[in-house]
C-alpha cells in the first residue's frame, strides 16, 4: 500500500479520498481520527498536541503519501506529515495554514487560492464511467422496465445545514408522481444513512400507487446501478458527494431544494447549474444535453504529476 487514508470515519470523506487515490493509480488504507477526552468537545485546530488529542496512527512502513480529508482530518494529517517526514495531500479546505500540505484539493466556492490549490466543481470520488457501464449490465434487468424511462432518486437528509423532514418528503414525493404520472417512468429511491425513518415512511406513502421501488437496505446495494441506468436523476441538495456522483452520469439532473442555508453547497450548485449540468426540482420531467462532469480524474493527475516521484 502507498497511500494513507486520514478522516473522520464518515463514508463521505472516505469515498473522497479513496476515489481520489483510485484514480491515481494507488493503493490505499483507511486510519479513522478518533478524538479522546475533552478534545472531543474542542475543534482539532485549537488543540496545542493534535495527535495527543486522537487515538494513536497505526500507519504501514510502506506509506509513501498521506491523504488528509477535512478540517479535523486535515489536522491529523498534517500532524503526522511532519512526524513521519511523508507528504501529504488535502481534500477539502481544511481551515488551517494551506503552506502545510504539499498539496489541496478544494472546491471552487471554498475560495481558497495558491501554488499548492488545485480547484475541482465537484467533490472527489471513484464513480467512472467504466463502473458504471458495468453496474448497468448487472442492474438494468431488474431495475428497467420495457418501453419506460427510468427516475433515479438520491436522498439524503438533516445535516445541520438543511432539514429533510416527513414535510418536504411529501412534497418531493408529490412532484414524483407528477413527473411520473406525465412522463409514464417508472421510480427508483434509494436513502442515505442520514435519512428519517419517518420522513422516508412518508415518501414511500406518496408513491404507492406509483411504479416506485424503494431500496430498503438490505441486500446488494443497487446505488451505483441505479446511477448507471437513470435517464434522469433527482438528489437533494443537502450531500456534495451525491450531487457530484450524480453529475458524473450521462443522465440529466435536478437538485432539490431544501430549507436551510449553506453559502457553501449554494455556491457548488450554483457552479453546476452555470455549466449546464442541473437544474432545480420542479415536478416536471425535463430533457436537456449534458455530458459528464467530473474533475476528479484532473486531480488525480496533478497528484502524479507532483508527488510521482515520491510514491
Amino acid at each position: 500500500m502507498t497511500i494513507a487514508i486520514i478522516a473522520e470515519d464518515f463514508a463521505g470523506m472516505r469515498a473522497q479520498a479513496a476515489g481520489l487515490a483510485e484514480r491515481a493509480g494507488q493503493a490505499w488504507t483507511f486510519h479513522p481520527v478518533t478524538r479522546r477526552g475533552i478534545w472531543r468537545h474542542v475543534p482539532a485546530r485549537y488543540c496545542p498536541w493534535p495527535l495527543a488529542s486522537m487515538a494513536p496512527f497505526d500507519i504501514p512502513a510502506e506509506t509513501r503519501l498521506l491523504l488528509s480529508v477535512g478540517g479535523t482530518g486535515g489536522v491529523a494529517g498534517a500532524a503526522l506529515a511532519r512526524r513521519l517526514g511523508l507528504p501529504i495531500v488535502q481534500i477539502q479546505n481544511p481551515r488551517m495554514a494551506l503552506g502545510r500540505f504539499d498539496m489541496v484539493v478544494a472546491n471552487h466556492h471554498d475560495g481558497v487560492e495558491g501554488p499548492n490549490i488545485v480547484l475541482s466543481r465537484n467533490a472527489m470520488h471513484g464513480v467512472t464511467q467504466d463502473k458504471l457501464l458495468a453496474a448497468r449490465d448487472v442492474w438494468c434487468a431488474r431495475l428497467r422496465k420495457p418501453g419506460r424511462r427510468l427516475i433515479v432518486v438520491l436522498i439524503g437528509g438533516a445535516n445541520g445545514r438543511f432539514v429533510f423532514g416527513v414535510p418536504e418528503a411529501r412534497a418531493l414525493g408529490d412532484g414524483l408522481v407528477r413527473m411520473a404520472r406525465e412522463s409514464g417512468a417508472a421510480i427508483a429511491v434509494t436513502p442515505s444513512r442520514r435519512t428519517d425513518s419517518q420522513a422516508l415512511a412518508a415518501l414511500r406513502a406518496c408513491l404507492v400507487d406509483c411504479d416506485a421501488s424503494v431500496w430498503d437496505g438490505t441486500g446488494e446495494n443497487p446505488y451505483l446501478g441505479m446511477l448507471g441506468c437513470a435517464d434522469l436523476i433527482v438528489v437533494t441538495m443537502d450531500s456534495v458527494s451525491m450531487v457530484s456522483e450524480a453529475v458524473a452520469t450521462r443522465a440529466p439532473v435536478q437538485v432539490v431544494a431544501l430549507p436551510g442555508r449553506s453559502r457553501r453547497i449554494s455556491d457548488f450548485i450554483g457552479t453546476l447549474i452555470e455549466a449546464g449540468r442541473v437544474r432545480p426540482f420542479t415536478g416536471h420531467w425535463s430533457d436537456w444535453s449534458v455530458t459528464p462532469l467530473d474533475d476528479t480524474t484532473i486531480a488525480a493527475g496533478e497528484l502524479r504529476r507532483r508527488l510521482g516521484d515520491r510514491l
